[in-house]
């Protein structure tokens, strides 16, 4: 079996081959508009001064098309486990990215095809929820991060508390997966509904996070509790 093998299962690559060309529009209704808006703020998050960008489950390019005008001169790369989707990121980069200063490639998170310390910062937005070794993913992160660099972790998740918490649950478990019926596949949609939901607590990822290597990890939450951004620092040498 190859390293970057993509059996369909939930989550996969090829669950997303399936979605690929509709993905924009999903992210776009489903987030209500605000899915650009948390990619700027994680970009803001890691802001790298010179060097390399790493985008994990980069999928159709969105964050390597924000980072490409909040970062110039920064050097961006981004993997994906999912053909169907890096494909629409080319199309997309080449229309925005005339100089080449991004790249894509496929690639799983559990098993980066990068040396040791090779990037300045490293991003993942919507991802790391469908990663099945979660751990691994995590340690690599931590492997190919260079001393100092900030990783930078976007993730939504359920609000447990608060006066929109309810609200938030009944977008997630009935309005997601009607709209992913409507427009794309009821399947994946009930998927993302179910992985939301099954993503630990805030402090149990963060302490995930820290486990894997990095430190002064903080947590943020943004629109209300139903997105969270980790960070962290990969600790420089002694």
């Amino acid at each position: 079996m190859s390293p970057i093998d993509t059996a369909v299962r939930p989550g996969s690559g090829a669950m997303f081959d399936r979605i690929a060309a509709r993905y924009d529009l999903l992210n776009r209704v489903i987030s209500l508009g605000l899915d650009r808006r948390w990619r700027r703020i994680l970009i803001d998050a890691v802001r790298p001064p010179s060097g390399r960008l790493l985008d994990l489950a980069t999928g159709t390019g969105d964050v390597l098309l924000a980072a490409l005008e909040q970062l110039p001169g920064i050097e961006l790369v981004g993997t994906d486990p999912s053909p169907e989707m890096l494909e629409q990121a080319r199309r997309k980069l080449s229309q925005r990215d005339p100089g080449g200063r991004a790249r894509v490639e496929l690639g799983m998170a559990e098993a980066l095809p990068f040396a040791d310390a090779s990037f300045d910062a490293i991003t993942m937005a919507f991802g790391i929820r469908n990663v099945a070794d979660r751990p691994r993913a995590l340690a690599e992160i931590a492997r190919v991060a260079k001393p100092g660099a900030k990783v930078g972790i976007l993730e939504l998740g359920e609000p447990r508390t608060g006066p929109l918490a309810s609200l938030a649950r009944f977008h997630i478990h009935s309005v997601v997966p009607a709209l992913g019926a409507w427009l794309a596949s009821d399947a994946e949609y009930r998927y993302l509904a179910r992985s939301i939901a099954a993503f630990p607590a805030p402090e149990i990822f963060a302490a995930q996070v820290a486990e894997a290597g990095l430190c002064e990890v903080e947590v943020r939450p943004l629109s209300f509790g139903a997105v969270h951004l980790y960070c962290g620092l990969k600790p420089r040498a002694a």
